[in-house]
């Protein structure tokens, strides 16, 4: 039972550290954040449709698993054209299957649907979010009692960790002392850009942006480039995970 925990606590430093870099909405009330040191852009291929980054999920030097990010598609979600992106993390016995739905403009997460295989149990999480009212509704289901249901509300926009990255990628000149606030459903946390430096990943090695959270609880470098893909991402905790870009591919395709 504790190797099923420390596992499940691996994916969700995970999904928080990327949750920790990058959101940011623009012009609109609903989605003010609080920004400093940064210029605001609309990034230069704002929906990167067909990217898609794989990771190695490292303890110490033991390899646990993988983890696979993947902008698929713009799609309908209650009759607006939103993105679709998938966020899989493969562990052992332990598998988690992340939908998300965004906001083309903002990124602000509309609904996620998670499907959790830790063995030999399954569940199903879904989420939705009203970014206007900052209000979130949480399912959880096992399939074998009545859903379980839960309400969050926040003070501003509600982010999600899969979909943050997105904040740094509209900067269009990051410097030194930018920092960005994250709120996610439970937790708020104050992102940090501390420098510029080379970081070597199984995909090679990159110049990068260099971010560490407060509370500390992660570290993240993203490459120092147009792309500005998420690199690296570290947890501060005892876990001591790390996430490590094994390989970038960009499959062109027609977004609409």
């Amino acid at each position: 039972m504790r190797k099923y925990t420390v596992l499940l606590l691996i994916v969700l430093f995970i999904t928080l550290a990327l949750l920790v870099l990058d959101k940011v909405r623009r012009h609109s009330p609903a989605g003010a954040a609080q920004v400093k040191g940064a210029e605001i852009k609309k990034p230069e291929f704002p929906e990167r449709v067909g990217e898609k980054i794989i990771y190695d999920v490292k303890m110490g030097n033991v390899r646990l698993g993988r983890a696979e990010f993947h902008h698929l598609a713009k799609v309908e979600l209650n009759g607006k054209s939103v993105n679709q992106i998938s966020f899989r993390t493969e562990l052992f016995h332990f598998v988690d299957q992340e939908m998300i739905y965004g906001d083309q403009e903002t990124y602000l997460p509309l609904k996620v649907v998670r499907d959790i295989v830790s063995w030999p149990k399954k569940e199903q999480i879904t989420e939705v979010y009203d970014q206007e009212k900052y209000h979130l509704d949480i399912t959880k289901s096992t399939g074998k009692t009545n859903p379980q249901k839960t309400e969050i509300q926040r003070e501003g926009p509600i982010q999600n960790a899969i979909l943050l990255p997105y904040c740094v990628r509209r900067v269009a000149k990051l410097e030194q002392g930018w920092t960005f606030k994250a709120n996610l459903p439970t937790q708020s946390f104050e992102i940090k850009f501390t420098g510029i430096e080379d970081v070597t990943v199984p995909a090679g090695t990159f110049k990068a942006y260099h971010f560490q959270s407060s509370p500390s609880r992660f570290e993240i470098w993203i490459s120092a480039d147009q792309r500005k893909i998420p690199l690296k991402i570290k947890g501060s905790g005892g876990i001591g995970y790390v996430l490590l870009m094994r390989e970038y591919i960009f499959e062109e395709r027609n977004p609409s």
